[in-house]
């Protein structure tokens, strides 16, 4: 009896020895629990309530935000009532709230059945840019509209959007004056939002790819970069770096991946090595959609084993290996907390985007038990998971300062947040307009914001882990859209997993 109690003992001692070395090595014990995961899942949606351009709903939760915007376009006699603002101030740029919108999209395509309560929730998040794109897109023949407001002009001002009084001056690209890059990116978001709404809104899905497929042709008829044609309004803000060729392969491949259209599958075929299928590119953004594209195509190979498309499964293997320390061809960055570092100003967007796109693949690679080839090692699918997991609690607060950078999730978060909307009082307190030049001493004041716009995830700390809570620091305490959208894929999947 005594010698079955001792090796039972031993048993259980053996077996917390092996699930502590599990969870060292593959990270498995968690700082966070599923139901934080969730709850930082429900914020990260609730985030896009507070960047509502237009006449907000009675189902509206962030209530400190009111009405605006009520009359753009009106000046040009078009309707672009709606969008959203894209960061702290208070532009509609219509490249990064397309990318927003894909990436959105991708994140309820890839992990919407790990998100039950919060489905509605994304989906209203979705439609809301898919409104105003569609409006864009639709308007005027031979047209898209690609921006409201004058981002000189608005970044002169300090206000609330409720009391915008800058010029909402439009833009737009044409035949003549091309913008190939948000146009196939506008392509791409109508079309990933297509496949979000065919069950739920079959003809609303039915309206969004349809319109993709024309705004695409537009696109790729009429080749030239929105920078060129626009120049001073979008650069430096969103201006685009790496051309529009990436852009072009992105939205192919997603009206690919929405209506199984052979003409996509042949464009992309024939295109894919002019348009950027054969570079290995190592950030995944706004501006830049090659490492994004590889991993999407990829999973034609992985699932349907489609030939053609092995070249993206070789390409994502790069873009992945290039991230894993150890491995031949590691070349990331990171911090000496174990953050992924790319740039100073609004480092967490790449952050969030890289999550992303390690769960995504984990996911194609575990659909036929495949792994990641670096060299002469493999990779798998538990290891990016778990590189994808260190990047998400560091978001959260397991990190060096010990602080959330998502605002509103757990005890320590940033106060100071760069966004007009939040460290203004709000309408439903102040309800007197603040002028242009009076808001800017909320801007300077050392007070915590008034509004908490929860779920805003920030630009983050630097290379060195330090951050400075500070408003007027807009490339560590600016909130922007594109940055929370991936990541609302990667916390349902932890959430659920």
């Amino acid at each position: 009896m005594g010698l079955k109690m001792a090796s039972a003992t031993k048993y259980s001692m053996v077996m917390q020895i092996l699930s502590l070395i599990l969870c060292l090595l593959t990270l498995s014990c968690s700082a966070f629990t599923s139901k934080d995961y969730a709850d930082a899942l429900a914020k990260s949606i609730l985030f896009y309530e507070g960047q509502r351009s237009g006449k907000l709903p009675s189902s509206q939760r962030l209530t400190w935000r009111g009405d605006s915007g009520l009359s753009d376009g009106s000046s040009y006699h078009v309707d672009l009532v709606g969008g959203y603002y894209d960061a702290g101030d208070n532009v509609k740029f219509g490249l990064p709230m397309a990318f927003t919108t894909t990436l959105l999209a991708w994140s309820v395509i890839e992990f919407g059945n790990s998100m039950p309560s919060q489905i509605g929730n994304a989906r209203a998040a979705i439609r809301w840019s898919t409104d105003y794109l569609l409006k864009a897109a639709t308007a005027t023949p031979g047209t898209l509209y690609v921006q409201v407001g004058d981002p000189n002009m608005d970044h002169k001002c300090w206000e609330r959007p409720e009391d915008m009084d800058t010029p909402r001056n439009v833009y737009k690209v044409s035949k003549q004056n091309p913008g190939s890059d948000v146009a196939a990116e506008t392509a791409a978001a109508l079309a990933a939002a297509s496949i979000v709404f065919k069950d739920s809104d079959p003809s609303y899905s039915t309206k969004l790819l349809q319109t993709a497929m024309k705004v695409f042709d537009f696109a790729d008829s009429y080749r030239g970069s929105y920078s060129d044609s626009l120049s001073s309004v979008v650069c430096p803000f969103y201006c685009s770096y790496s051309g529009y060729h990436d852009e072009l392969l992105w939205g192919a491949s997603w009206i690919h991946r929405a209506s199984n259209n052979a003409s996509y599958l042949a464009y992309i075929q024939s295109n894919g090595q002019t348009m950027g299928a054969d570079d290995d590119d190592y950030s995944f953004s706004w501006d830049d959609k090659r490492a994004g594209t590889k991993v999407l195509l990829s999973k034609d190979f992985l699932e349907k084993n489609t030939e053609e498309f092995q070249l993206y499964k070789r390409h994502s293997d790069n873009y992945i290996c290039s991230l894993i320390p150890g491995t031949s061809s590691f070349q990331a960055q990171y911090t000496p907390g174990g953050l992924f570092y790319k740039g100073s100003e609004s480092n967490l967007q790449y952050v969030t985007s890289t999550a992303f796109l390690l769960l995504t693949y984990a996911k194609y690679l575990s659909s036929n038990g495949g792994s990641a080839s670096c060299g002469t090692s493999t990779v798998t699918a538990e290891r990016l998971i778990s590189l994808a997991k260190k990047q998400v609690d560091y978001i959260l607060g397991d990190n060096p300062t010990k602080m959330s950078y998502m605002v509103g999730f757990g005890d320590k978060y940033p106060q100071h947040v760069h966004h007009r909307g939040s460290s203004i009082p709000s309408v439903r307190t102040h309800p007197d307009h603040i002028t242009c030049s009076n808001g800017f001493q909320y801007l300077y004041s050392a007070s915590p914001n008034p509004n908490v716009l929860v779920g805003a995830i920030l630009g983050g700390p630097n290379n060195r882990d330090s951050f400075a809570d500070d408003r007027n620091n807009y490339q560590q305490s600016e909130p922007a859209t594109y940055i929370n959208a991936p990541f609302v894929g990667a916390l349902a999947f932890f959430s659920a997993n």
